[in-house]
C-alpha cells in the first residue's frame, strides 16, 4: 500500500520543514512536540550559500525570512580591560540570512499548517513496527498507527533512543559546554548599538554578551567553557552552579553576568554540551531520522541549513516511491550523508575556535583572523561546504489540506 500517514517527532526546524514538503507531495503528516507551544526567541541561526537559499525559495518562505533577518552577528573579542583584540564581521557567523531560531520555527510552522496536524505537549513513549506500519503510544494521547515515523527531534533525539539505541552509542562529547540566557541591558555594560557581541576570552573559556535582537532594553549572554563530559542533569539550578564555578575569578563584566543567572527563568536558560551525532544508518524499517537527530552538531555545523535541505530531499524521495519507503530512505541517505557530514565537521572545531585552550592558541586565532585574506578564505570555504546539487521533485501547486485532528 502507498505511504500516506507520517508521524514526525519535533516541531523545531527540520520537523515543520519536512511536514511542509510531505504535505505538498500529498502525504498526511502529523507533528508531535513535547513543548506546550512553539519556542520563541532563542539564539540566532543562519543560512549560507545557494543550496540553502534555493530550498527556502522553493518552500516559499525566503522573502518572509529576509524580512525577519537580524542583520548578522558581528563579534569583538576583548581583553580584561575591554580593549579589542579581534573583530569578526556579521557575515562570519550570520551567513547570507540570519534569523532568530524562534522566528524561523514560526515561519516553517505556518508554511506547514495547511497540510499538517500538530500535537503539542505530548511525546512518543513506544514504537512497535508491524508489517504495515508503526504502532505508536504517547504519554497523553491515545495510541495510533502510522505508515512511517521520522525523528526530527534534535541532537538528543528521543526517536533515535527508542529505535536505534542509547544516546551514548551515537553522540560524541566534543570537550566543551555552552550556555545562554537573557538579562536586562544594564547601562554599565555599554554594549554597542549595532548589535555587536562583545566577549572576553581566557584559556578554555569565553564569556560574551550582546544586545537582544528583538528587544533593545535587554541583552543575551553566551558562555562557552572546556570541560570533560559532566554527569547529565536537567536541573537549571545545578547547571547554573556549574557555570558559575567554571567562570569564577574572571574580571570584566563576568561577575555581573553571572549574578544575572539568578534572574534567568529556566525556560529562557540554555545549557548543553557541544556534541556531535553519528548514526551508522539513518533508517531502520519504517523509522528514519532527519536533521540533527541523524547527523548534527551543537554549534558551528550548519545544522539549521542542513536540516532544511534534508527535509526537502527526504520528502522528495518518499514522493518518488511512495510504495517503497526502504528505497526512498536509501536514496535520501546516499544523497545527503557526505554533504551532512562535511557540514558537521565545522562543529568539531567550534569549541576550540571560541575558547582556545591556551594563551598561545588565543594569540594564534586572533592573529590569523585579523588578516582579511584568511577571513575571506574561511568564508569562501563555508560557501563550498554548504553547496549541494539539489534534485528537483515535482510537487502539486497547492498544499493538500490535512485531515481533521484526531480526538
Amino acid at each position: 500500500m502507498p505511504i500516506r500517514t507520517v508521524l514526525i517527532s519535533g516541531a523545531g526546524i527540520a520537523g515543520p520543514a519536512l511536514a511542509h514538503w510531505l504535505g505538498r507531495h500529498g502525504f498526511e503528516p502529523t507533528v508531535v512536540e513535547i513543548a506546550p507551544a512553539l519556542r520563541p526567541g532563542g539564539q540566532a541561526v543562519d543560512f549560507r550559500g545557494a543550496t540553502h537559499l534555493t530550498v527556502l525559495d522553493r518552500m516559499g518562505v525566503l522573502d518572509a525570512l529576509r524580512r525577519l533577518r537580524t542583520g548578522g552577528s558581528p563579534m569583538t573579542f576583548v581583553d580584561t580591560n575591554g580593549v579589542p583584540r579581534l573583530r569578526l564581521p556579521a557575515e562570519f557567523a550570520g551567513g547570507e540570512i540570519e534569523v532568530l531560531r524562534g522566528d524561523l520555527s514560526r515561519v516553517l510552522h505556518e508554511a506547514s499548517l495547511p497540510c499538517t496536524e500538530y500535537v503539542f505537549g505530548d511525546s512518543i513513549t513506544t514504537l512497535t513496527e508491524t508489517p504495515t506500519g508503526v504502532d505508536v503510544t504517547f504519554r497523553h494521547a491515545p495510541p495510533r498507527s502510522f505508515d512511517l515515523v521520522i525523528g526530527a527531534d534534535g541532537l538528543h533525539s528521543h526517536v533515535r533512543r527508542l529505535a536505534f539505541g542509547p544516546e551514548e552509542e551515537h553522540v560524541t562529547h566534543l570537550g566543551y559546554y555552552a550556555a545562554s540566557w537573557s538579562l536586562p541591558d544594564a547601562p554599565a555594560l555599554a554594549l554597542p548599538a549595532d548589535g555587536t557581541t562583545v566577549g572576553l576570552n581566557a584559556p578554555g573559556r569565553l564569556a560574551s554578551v550582546g544586545r537582544d535582537h528583538t528587544d533593545p532594553t535587554r541583552a543575551r549572554a553566551f558562555f562557552v567553557f572546556a570541560s570533560p563530559r559532566l554527569p547529565p542533569t536537567a536541573e537549571a539550578a545545578t547547571q547554573k552552579r556549574i557555570l558559575t564555578s567554571a567562570f569564577s575569578g574572571l574580571g570584566w563584566h563576568v561577575p555581573h553576568l553571572l549574578d544575572t543567572l539568578t534572574l534567568a527563568p529556566a525556560a529562557d536558560f540554555y545549557f548543553d554540551s557541544l556534541s556531535r551525532a553519528d548514526v551508522p544508518t539513518w533508517s531502520t524499517g519504517r523509522i528514519a531520522l532527519v536533521g540533527d537527530a541523524a547527523c548534527g552538531a551543537t554549534l558551528g555545523g550548519m545544522g539549521t541549513g542542513t536540516g532544511v535541505v534534508a527535509a526537502y530531499v527526504l520528502a522528495g524521495e518518499l514522493a518518488r516511491s511512495p510504495q517503497d519507503h526502504r528505497a526512498a530512505f536509501t536514496r535520501y541517505e546516499n544523497l545527503l550523508r557526505d554533504y551532512a557530514q562535511g557540514c558537521q565537521k565545522g562543529g568539531d572545531r567550534t569549541g576550540r575556535f571560541l575558547a582556545p585552550a591556551t594563551r598561545t592558541g588565543l594569540r594564534l586565532r586572533n592573529g590569523l583572523l585579523s588578516r582579511p585574506r584568511i577571513l575571506d578564505w574561511m568564508l569562501r570555504e563555508g560557501q563550498k561546504t554548504s553547496s549541494l546539487p539539489l534534485p528537483s521533485y515535482p510537487t502539486p501547486s497547492h498544499p493538500t489540506p490535512s485531515s481533521p485532528p484526531h480526538p
